[in-house]
């Protein structure tokens, strides 16, 4: 996959390598916690795999607790979003009054704004990723004095094993078979997200997981899922 062309609105510009940024949140950010609502708000494996554990919960619980799972028939795989509360806001379910309920635990898109990332593998294999700023009208954080380039974006908000996570997921949902018209079964959409987004329970049901770290985990989850959806003869059955 060539590098994407993009056709950015105005107000998201593309950063160039080692471009720095000025911005800053905190509670004294007269739009503080705006961000946090009237968003549609994806989250990966890892991220239900890090929430989950701030909330005390298994991934399952969080899935049907907070979150919504779309599929359509165009889609390979279910796509998981943070459900909103219906408070004429869509406000997310952690937002308070004083910032974030789970913030050691928060999504990485939580983590990211307001940069956004995207990645993918080129014609020869390897990954690659690009960032882009997005100044919306309603954000007064770029008001703030402090200027920082990605890197030290990336590293402050604790994004570094996030986005190796994420990348984790390139070589299944970008797979070679995918472009060529692959059609997920039921089975294989469930087996998706019991395996992926309940990744703890991965671990205790693979006993060669047990002494994995949490990129580990990710890590061997993935394989799994490409050995059983897309290596010949394996074919998981609805």
């Amino acid at each position: 996959m060539s590098e994407p062309e993009l056709q950015l609105p105005g107000h998201i510009h593309r950063l160039a390598d080692k471009e720095s940024f000025t911005f800053a949140c905190q509670p004294g950010v007269p739009c503080f916690t705006e961000c946090c609502r009237e968003l549609e708000l994806a989250l990966s494996p890892y991220d239900v795999l890090r929430l989950s554990r701030q909330l005390a919960i298994n991934g399952k619980e969080l899935l049907d607790r907070y979150a919504v799972i779309e599929w359509e028939e165009e889609d390979v795989f279910p796509r998981i979003y943070l459900g909103m509360v219906d408070d004429g806001r869509a406000s997310c379910p952690f937002v308070t009054p004083q910032g974030c309920s789970v913030y050691p635990g928060r999504p990485a898109a939580c983590r990211t704004y307001p940069l956004g990332r995207g990645a993918w593998r080129d014609s020869s294999g390897g990954q690659q990723a690009l960032y882009v700023l997005q100044r919306e009208q309603h954000c007064k954080g770029f008001a703030e004095p402090v200027e920082q380039s990605v890197d030290q974006w990336v590293t402050g908000q604790g994004l570094i094993d996030y986005l190796a996570a994420n990348d984790m997921m390139i070589p299944l949902l970008q797979h070679e078979k995918i472009r060529q018209d692959f059609q997920s079964t039921a089975a294989q959409r469930d087996l998706y997200l019991a395996t992926l987004y309940d990744l703890e329970n991965f671990r205790k049901d693979n006993q060669n997981s047990r002494g994995l770290t949490d990129l580990e985990l990710m890590q061997s989850a993935v394989n799994r899922l490409l050995h059983l959806f897309f290596e010949d003869g394996v074919h998981p059955h609805d």
